[in-house]
């Protein structure tokens, strides 16, 4: 989830515990920041990893239970904050060496050949983000890791298809390049999109949507069950996470798939829905 796909991290919610939130936003602080480097400004991309080096270096330090090493002021707070986090809760830490690793793709990876690529990628971009989650929880068994990655996946895929204008802009694409072939959609019409977004998109673009919109909802379906698992408020607050995404693909869908010309968002009156939504119980998956 880069950070403009960090939209659904529970960041100090009144949901979640109290003891825990300290933890959260010392986690988000860490992966905000990470992507920003990735995102923001106008750094060139030797810089960024450069930057990405540095952060990984003192992650490594962190592990290692070595002094933190070269960091400006701002950096040092966020990492000092992290090892206590770390400390405190016994978490793992090879999920924030993935995030870094995926951030440091972002600044040098713009186009992804096929599903498995774009699934690897997601693998280390949100999955751990999940993981994280979990182990705060201390809810960790595998049908519930498998569960979270499925869930962490289907949430950054729904931004993918979302955001295909703002990433295009960024020099990055989050579809699939030979499905676009299979579906006869050249890269030139994703930019004429960009720049003068259509009143409709071509049959072609539609097929393709469709299909990105399907395999992103499949998998909300197929981790949903984590949020009737985990406990008290963490499971309601996920049951909202999760009808959340849902809500944003039938927007897409309801639009047909012209993201150029309208970002689908939730506005407040679909908070009144996907609250009913999560109350009630879980039913079998429909088929799509």
């Amino acid at each position: 989830m880069s950070v403009n796909h960090y939209e659904n991290f529970p960041v100090a919610s009144l949901l979640l515990p109290a003891r825990l939130r300290p933890a959260v936003r010392n986690v988000y602080a860490f992966a905000r920041g990470a992507d920003d480097i990735a995102d923001e400004g106008d750094a060139t991309p030797k810089a960024r990893i450069a930057t990405l080096a540095r952060w990984r270096n003192a992650l490594q330090a962190i592990s290692q239970h070595r002094a933190l090493g070269q960091l400006d002021d701002d950096e040092r707070v966020v990492f000092e904050a992290l090892a206590a986090t770390i400390t405190e809760h016994q978490l793992p830490v090879q999920p924030f060496f993935d995030l870094l690793s995926a951030f440091t793709q972002d600044a040098q990876t713009g186009r992804y050949a096929n599903e498995s690529a774009l699934l690897d990628y997601c693998s280390r971009s949100a999955n751990p983000v999940g993981r994280i989650m979990l182990h705060l929880y201390r809810e960790v068994d595998a049908p519930k890791i498998a569960q979270a990655d499925a869930l962490c996946t289907g949430l950054q895929r729904t931004n993918f298809c979302q955001d295909v204008a703002i990433d295009w802009l960024k020099g990055r694409l989050y579809l699939p390049q030979d499905r676009l072939a299979h579906h006869g959609v050249d890269e030139s019409y994703i930019a004429q999109c960009v720049q003068d977004p259509p009143p409709h998109t071509s049959t072609c673009w539609q097929a393709l949507m469709h299909e990105q919109v399907n395999a992103s909802r499949r998998h909300l379906l197929m981790g949903r069950s984590l949020a009737y698992h985990l406990p008290g408020r963490i499971g309601f607050e996920l049951r909202l996470v999760v009808q959340g995404g849902l809500a944003i693909l039938d927007k897409i869908t309801h639009i047909d798939y012209n993201v150029f010309a309208h970002r689908p968002v939730l506005g407040k009156a679909d908070w009144f829905v996907l609250l009913w939504r999560a109350l009630q119980p879980l039913k079998p998956s429909p088929t799509r």
